[in-house]
């Protein structure tokens, strides 16, 4: 494929031998990309710091059809969220989140709705440092949607009828919901019509109009966050390293 230019996100990176490093990006173009940046550890290596995890760069690497690994060339600093990643509680969600994006998005598949979500997830919470929690259910949500993995909420997947706007609902073993009258069998899984529509409304509007209007719905937020995770862990097999962390800290 020869040499490819393309905007990218560090979501992680690891060491190479003594003086190289293996980087893995989240690019706009090209999907998930891993390469190899020669000399990235040395003191004055040409990439400086952006190569560090949560950096928007402007990346340029070589690409030959036969490697899985490309040959990073070049790597400029569009955005840096050092500042940021240095609080404990930034880091440990969006290390979650990059978690996510390293296990759903398939190398060198291009998804520039996936990238245009983390980036704007990112830059949002760069913002808004104190709300977190609510971008973690925004990014979580929209990363099952774009997957095809979203259940539908509006309908009892039985009857099919579309809920009221003050009516609970049984969350079934499928994570799609039920009504009152076709619930199958009982459970304390039950949706509140406040869940349900910070289900919907995060489907609607930007991040930061949903910040805006969850503000004070934490309780609700954190209810819906933990049925993403399930859901999440179901796709995967096996509970992230993230969602441990993070349903623990809840």
């Amino acid at each position: 494929m020869g040499l490819i230019e393309t905007e990218g996100l560090v979501l992680k990176s690891y060491s190479l031998a003594e003086a190289d490093k293996i980087v893995v990006f989240l690019t706009q173009e090209h999907g998930l990309v891993r390469g190899v940046a020669k000399g990235a550890k040395r003191l004055k290596s040409k990439f400086g710091g952006s190569l560090e995890p949560f950096s928007i760069v402007r990346l340029t690497y070589f690409q030959k059809e036969d490697r899985e690994l490309v040959s990073i060339q070049q790597s400029e600093i569009v955005k840096s969220f050092f500042e940021k990643a240095a609080d404990p509680n930034f880091f440990q969600k969006f290390a979650y989140i990059v978690d996510l994006l390293s296990d759903f998005a398939p190398p060198s598949d291009p998804n520039e709705r996936l990238y245009r979500m983390a980036k704007v997830c990112l830059e949002t919470s760069d913002k808004n440092p104190g709300e977190l929690l609510q971008m973690i259910l925004y990014f979580e949500l929209w990363l099952l949607k774009l997957g095809g993995y979203l259940p539908s909420w509006e309908k009892c997947e039985i009857c099919r009828r579309e809920f009221s706007r003050s009516e609970q609902a049984n969350l079934q073993i499928n994570f799609h919901l039920a009504c009152q009258n076709c619930r199958k069998t009982r459970t304390n899984w039950t949706i509140s019509p406040e869940e349900r529509e910070i289900f919907l409304v995060a489907q609607r509007i930007s991040p930061i109009k949903f910040l805006e209007l969850t503000r004070a719905k934490s309780d609700d937020v954190r209810e819906v966050s933990n049925i993403l995770k399930r859901i999440i862990s179901n796709i995967l097999g096996r509970e992230t390293v993230g969602e441990k962390i993070l349903i623990a800290g809840n």
